[in-house]
């Protein structure tokens, strides 16, 4: 290697592909933030890469992506051996590469993060999205099929990583969902703004290419048995997510528009989508909500993780006049993506830390009017090792809001036809797999497998696409005994 390409970074600053103009994403651009780079633009970010010994970026990655091997491939314009590359340990790269917290992972572990680290989301972007556009798909001509059959329950991020596995290994994986359309919190929960519906949409048509069968709009317990399916298939694979809302348990949350957030999610993401706004109600929250107006309207968005931030974009882009995030403990302890919340003060959202509500308040006709909430300092670490935020005596005072958006977070929640079996769940829901006596995600019904949120709790999107990965290797264990 020359002085110069390994000095490269020092030549070619980090960049990112070009950004939606702030002016445009508060008038209601719904498009994805960034574009795409071009083929000059890509090459010149993999180019920074010094190619470490020993890659953190690699290790940091849930999936463990063989980050520097594709960068070098995009430097040598090899993209669909690059996009084979990326499918080897992730069967949703293009996915990851949009709504992936680089800075929290792979880019945060980078070596060059203090001179600004290598554009590897983006780059992952290119790569997926310029070999798909150019004819790539998966190679499947060495598969053998094993005249197994195997039945995942959910389309989101695990169920179609674990379908993508299973028919890699010549396992026909058949795919149900509750929903209309796949992609589970991909498709109804993330804005566009973040993922672009049609991307799914391309997810859909390549699996369904492998041999994936897909179930839609088909509801276990429901429409048909978990008995039924451990009857027609080999084993089945639980990836239901976790749509169960944290109820914060406020005075006044059953107000008119005070709104739970992922109902608001989903209702927006399928209007915004064209779909009915009508379809199936969220698991967990069975009563439809009517989104209301929220042109000019002041709203206050309670909680600071990412879902949080998709409420105040999303509110942002929906016209409101005034949108505040208020969360209960300082900035450098918010869960949520620095990133997102970076985007979300671009776009004019207010934020206001160490804020602990208390109230919604109601009007004269019951309409919401504030939330009241009362200063907070962080105190003694809790037993997660978070520092508590203690309230300050004295230093109540009212937020004002038309509309207020509870994000606290969702859990898992064991479904009544699990519980009969021999499925067990922790008190919080979780559904328990894997242990000393069981294969990695085998509960305690040897037919039946868990992965994603619906064990983890609710966590990142690559976090499920690799349980949802690696559940299908236990799978496919268990059906060569």
């Amino acid at each position: 290697m020359s002085r110069k390409q390994a000095f490269q970074f020092l030549d070619l600053p980090r960049t990112m592909p070009q950004r939606i103009p702030v002016e445009l994403r508060t008038s209601g651009d719904w498009g994805e933030l960034h574009g795409k780079f071009d083929k000059a633009d890509a090459q010149y970010q993999a180019g920074r890469c010094l190619d470490c010994g020993n890659p953190y970026c690699s290790w940091k990655c849930p999936v463990h992506n063989a980050i520097p091997q594709w960068l070098q491939l995009v430097q040598e314009d090899r993209i669909h051996e690059a996009a084979t590359l990326c499918h080897s340990t992730n069967p949703l790269p293009e996915v990851c590469g949009r709504v992936c917290p680089q800075d929290r992972l792979c880019e945060g572990s980078c070596t060059l993060e203090e001179f600004g680290a290598v554009t590897i989301g983006a780059v992952e972007k290119y790569i997926v999205d310029t070999a798909l556009a150019t004819g790539w798909k998966p190679d499947l001509v060495a598969v053998e099929s094993t005249g197994k059959r195997v039945a995942i329950v959910g389309a989101g991020p695990a169920g179609l990583a674990c379908a993508d596995r299973l028919v890699r290994a010549g396992v026909q994986a058949v795919v149900f969902d509750r929903y209309e359309q796949i992609g589970g919190l991909l498709q109804f929960g993330i804005p566009s703004f973040k993922l672009e519906k049609d991307v799914i949409q391309r997810r859909r048509e390549i699996l369904e290419g492998m041999g994936v069968q897909f179930r839609l709009g088909v509801e276990i317990g429901r429409d048909i048995s978990i008995e039924q399916l451990q009857n027609d298939y080999d084993a089945v694979f639980l990836g239901t997510g976790a749509y169960r809302y944290t109820d914060g348990g406020l005075i006044g949350q059953d107000l008119k528009n005070v709104l739970p957030a992922l109902p608001f999610l989903v209702q927006n993401s399928r209007i915004v989508s064209g779909d009915d706004p009508h379809g199936r109600p969220i698991a967990g929250w069975e009563d439809q909500i009517a989104l209301p107006d929220l042109n000019g309207k002041r709203v206050v968005v309670l909680g600071g993780g990412d879902t949080g931030m998709d409420c105040v974009r999303s509110a942002i882009r929906l016209g409101a006049a005034k949108v505040t995030c208020a969360y209960r403990r300082d900035e450098a302890n918010m869960p949520g993506s620095a990133r997102e919340v970076a985007n979300a003060r671009e776009e004019g959202v207010r934020f206001l830390f160490n804020r602990q509500p208390l109230a919604i308040e109601a009007g004269a006709d019951d309409e919401v009017i504030g939330v009241s909430v009362i200063e907070t300092e962080l105190g003694q670490p809790d037993a997660n090792g978070r520092r508590n935020a203690v309230a300050i005596e004295g230093s109540e005072s009212l937020l004002e809001a038309d509309v207020v958006i509870i994000a606290f977070g969702f859990s898992p929640t064991l479904p009544e036809w699990l519980a009969s079996q021999g499925v067990e769940a922790s008190s919080n829901g979780r559904i328990i797999a894997g242990g000393a006596t069981r294969l990695p995600f085998q509960t305690h019904n040897p037919k039946l497998f868990a992965g994603g949120d619906v064990v983890r709790g609710a966590d990142l999107v690559v976090t499920a696409v690799a349980e949802g990965r690696d559940a299908a290797e236990s799978i496919v264990a268990l059906l060569k005994r």
